[in-house]
């Protein structure tokens, strides 16, 4: 299980910029976001990234750096990223389903085509949002096991000036007998 402020899993992906992508070579002035998303074939991520996309200035703003992640082939998170007109939003892509699970990710088997007609990958991670430390530690996390009910990057962003102003710690942490 993972733990606010410890350190977070090794993550390392390939981007749509044609970068990669590595948590460990991550310098954000406060925080990295990472955003898990099923795929291409979730009518849900697309919405939610579009929010994420449309919230990025501002994060940024704030000393946050985005990313997107998912299992997709770089094609399909072209698609992705074209679908949400992503301009701000860096997009990586083939994140293993084991680095996926080491992160605390469910992962589910595919139930075919999805309601906009795109087939499921036979395996695919569900979502998640995380904010790392440049240290690498672990601020906050948020697993889910469906694609419904995320966090609300609107009230992240006003969390933030909250965060920032009152050097507001990590909670979660407590691993000691209860």
């Amino acid at each position: 299980m993972l733990i606010p402020r410890q350190k977070a899993p090794e993550l390392s992906v390939e981007t749509l910029d044609g970068g990669l992508f590595d948590l460990a070579n991550e310098a954000p002035q406060r925080f990295t976001l990472v955003c898990f998303y099923r795929g291409l074939h979730c009518p849900i991520c697309a919405n939610y990234l579009k929010e994420l996309e449309r919230h990025s200035p501002a994060f940024a703003e704030r000393g946050v750096s985005t990313i997107a992640i998912s299992s997709d082939n770089e094609e399909r998170a072209r698609a992705m990223a074209e679908k949400v007109s992503a301009s701000k939003l860096r997009f990586g892509y083939g994140l293993s389903l084991a680095r996926a699970r080491e992160w605390g990710l469910y992962i589910s088997a595919s139930c075919g085509k999805t309601s906009i007609g795109i087939d499921e990958p036979a395996l695919f991670s569900e979502p998640g949002v995380f904010l790392i430390r440049p240290d690498q530690t672990i601020y906050y996390l948020s697993v889910q096991s469906m694609p419904f009910v995320r966090p609300n990057f609107g009230e992240m962003v006003q969390a933030f000036d909250f965060i920032i102003k009152n050097d507001y710690p990590a909670r979660g942490e407590y691993i000691g007998a209860v």
